[in-house]
């Protein structure tokens, strides 16, 4: 359960961000004076990932194309390797990368017949929305389940897939709207593993937020994530770690990328790699994947594991529900999204009104910036952010919200 944030709590989270504000002086000293609560999206990144984006260029002006075996065989599967350790997994081969998630998911997409049966929930993020509903003109029958904040949603949802019979299930650990974290998940998996259907869970809201274990999630469950949000590194460096079984998938979307050693075969049947490489496309640019090296290097070597940032943000959302209940922001029209209880909320805090846009663009007036998703307001704190930088721009959003 949610606790108010004690005075050591907020010695602690200062104390942790100002450990880590000079490793970000690049990035935080070109904001000025700006208050950066965009954690839950685009996040400083730290002075470690300029090196690595400047280590790519290297390579390329000393290798040319020769970069690319030092990529496959060094950056990669280092890549591979840092991700799954955060993730709880001891199958770093298994993981396959993308420039963006929505290339991942559409390749998962595309194992399955055109006519698919798909169970999901209505607070996925907009990439899967929408290629579900542009599936659907081709003849695929999408199934949603409302989340719920109530009792027996596991059952809910697993009713739906009784009634369904899915070729395969998507949903996501952290909901992208509200940082809602769907306690039922463990229940979900167990449900899914026995009825055999494949699941794709989203943990771009939790991947370096949360502590995961996803090894243990029983049945064939697809994990995907990438470096844009908590990861700090930037986009074009996304992932989907597959399943153990996963040679009985055979994406139509694939690239040449995906099974090198069959690129001088005649065969008519097309074949696949092993492990992730199975599930790669075709060209792309690998320089985001030695910016997420380089600042995974950087947070091993600083032991910033993933359940000590899980600390330091709740700490700050804490500190931010107190602020929100100290200045009656509810009693002024802001009501609150985002569950209070720690077990069930995510990496931010998320307010509804209908004044969503407009307070966020008088936020960034006022040097404060967040964003918004419809109705929802969203302030995220990274692990830099000080309770100095909260109490202010939960004062500025009080001020425009009393006006």
């Amino acid at each position: 359960m949610m606790n108010g944030p004690m005075n050591s709590d907020v010695a602690a989270l200062d104390a942790f961000a100002a450990r880590l504000r000079p490793h970000y002086s690049r990035f935080l000293d070109l904001l000025g004076e700006d208050v950066l609560m965009t954690a839950h999206s685009h996040q400083a990144w730290p002075d470690v990932s300029r090196e690595g984006h400047l280590a790519a260029w290297d390579d390329a002006a000393d290798l040319v194309d020769n970069k690319w075996t030092k990529i496959f065989s060094s950056i990669l599967p280092e890549f591979q390797r840092r991700v799954a350790t955060r993730l709880g997994s001891s199958r770093p081969l298994d993981i396959a990368v993308a420039p963006n998630t929505h290339d991942l998911v559409y390749r998962l997409a595309s194992c399955f017949p055109l006519e698919s049966r798909i169970v999901t929930t209505d607070a996925e993020f907009h990439s899967l929305r929408r290629q579900l509903t542009r599936m659907t003109e081709d003849g695929a029958e999408v199934s949603v389940v409302p989340v719920d904040s109530g009792d027996g949603y596991a059952g809910r949802f697993l009713g739906e897939v009784d009634r369904v019979k899915p070729h395969w299930v998507a949903l996501s650990h952290v909901l992208f709207p509200t940082a809602r974290i769907i306690a039922d998940l463990d229940d979900i998996l167990a449900g899914l593993a026995r009825r055999e259907v494949p699941v794709l869970v989203d943990t771009y809201h939790s991947f370096n937020a949360l502590p995961l274990d996803v090894d243990r999630w029983p049945g064939t469950v697809f994990v995907t994530g990438g470096g844009y949000k908590y990861a700090q590194s930037g986009e074009g460096c996304c992932w989907l770690l597959l399943p153990a079984d996963a040679e009985r998938f055979r994406p139509r979307h694939t690239g040449w990328f995906a099974d090198f050693g069959g690129l001088d075969g005649a065969d008519d049947r097309v074949s696949y790699g092993r492990h992730g490489h199975r599930f790669l496309g075709a060209t792309f640019d690998p320089t985001a994947l030695y910016r997420a090296v380089w600042t995974m290097r950087w947070m091993d070597e600083e032991g910033l594991t993933p359940a000590l940032l899980r600390a330091q943000r709740l700490r700050a959302t804490r500190l931010m529900l107190s602020l929100y209940d100290r200045l009656d922001l509810a009693g002024k029209g802001l009501g609150l999204a985002t569950p209070r209880s720690d077990d069930l909320r995510g990496a931010f805090v998320a307010f509804v009104t209908e004044r969503a846009g407009r307070l966020c663009e008088a936020l960034a007036l006022r040097g404060v910036r967040a964003d918004r998703r419809s109705s929802l307001l969203r302030f995220g704190p990274a692990p830099y952010t000080t309770s100095a930088e909260i109490h202010r721009a939960m004062s500025v959003l009080h001020d425009l919200v009393a006006s």
